[in-house]
């Protein structure tokens, strides 16, 4: 991104969000792409770093992309040979629900959502490549242990009268499988905003949006791969005990917490505003 072309980032959301009548169809597609690229590919999913991945759609689409896992510094070069279509991304963006009542059973590998982390932080895009995102993954135990710090804090200052509904979410977040943390680099932040003082302003804006993508991207890239989730925002009540636990550095900036495991049923309904109110186009 550079400063004259400047990219609202879409924000997560915490509130409960599903599917309407009128997005059922864009549902049954999206599940019959995911199962066509488990059929044709069963060990290389829609996020892999094969040199070779497996078309979401027509068996003839391939991607080609120079990747060397054991090295992220290194540089990327992605030739696309055959685009995947774009109906089979925006359908996994239709089916990209909160999940908030989650279990343990994972249907991948912990590996695999590391990849799946990874990969989404090397190829979310940043204002001037500056790559402030960072992350925190969180599994088993350490993720129970997070879930108990966050209902520790909190029990400090919500009123007894009102404790149990408190405690029934941190025991609902807990009972999940895992737990990815967002953070900024504001070192990152500030070397840009002392780098390019005209946009000093908008680094930390432009760093904000950017982590938005990477949360929107690991979000939809969980949910490919059949897991539920649910964004939450707990910082900055836990950002000491975070870093004091898991040794994070003082220049992280804690943003949200997504938490993931096993779907335990569906999404609620959603509701939209009308699109008419909310796109305008011109020159088409």
């Amino acid at each position: 991104m550079r400063p004259h072309i400047v990219t609202s980032a879409v924000f997560s959301f915490t509130r409960l969000s599903t599917t309407s009548a009128a997005s059922i169809a864009s549902t049954t597609r999206a599940a019959t792409a995911l199962k066509t690229l488990a059929a044709t590919c069963p060990t290389q999913r829609l996020f892999t770093t094969s040199s070779s991945q497996c078309d979401l759609v027509k068996p003839q689409a391939k991607i080609i992309t120079s990747l060397n896992t054991s090295t992220p510094s290194a540089s990327y070069s992605t030739k696309m040979a055959t685009p995947i279509k774009s109906d089979s991304v925006l359908d996994l963006l239709k089916v990209r629900r909160t999940y908030y009542v989650l279990n343990k059973d994972l249907s991948v590998s912990k590996e695999r959502i590391q990849e799946i982390v990874k990969e989404s932080v090397l190829h979310v895009p940043s204002s001037f490549n500056s790559q402030s995102n960072r992350v925190l993954v969180v599994f088993g135990a350490e993720h129970d242990k997070l879930w108990e710090f966050a209902s520790e804090i909190l029990k400090t200052i919500v009123p007894a009268d009102a404790w149990q509904h408190t405690a029934d979410r941190m025991n609902m977040f807990k009972a999940a499988a895992g737990t990815v943390l967002f953070f900024e680099d504001q070192d990152v932040v500030n070397k840009m905003q002392a780098q390019y003082p005209l946009y000093s302003d908008k680094f930390p804006v432009w760093a904000m949006q950017s982590d938005a993508m990477l949360q929107y991207v690991v979000w939809t890239a969980l949910t490919a791969e059949g897991l539920g989730a649910n964004l939450q925002h707990y910082n900055p009540l836990i950002d000491a005990k975070v870093a004091s636990e898991w040794g994070i550095p003082d220049s992280w900036k804690l943003n949200a917490q997504l938490v993931f495991g096993g779907r335990t049923g569906e999404a609620g309904p959603k509701e939209f505003q009308p699109i008419e109110e909310r796109f305008k186009v011109a020159g088409a």
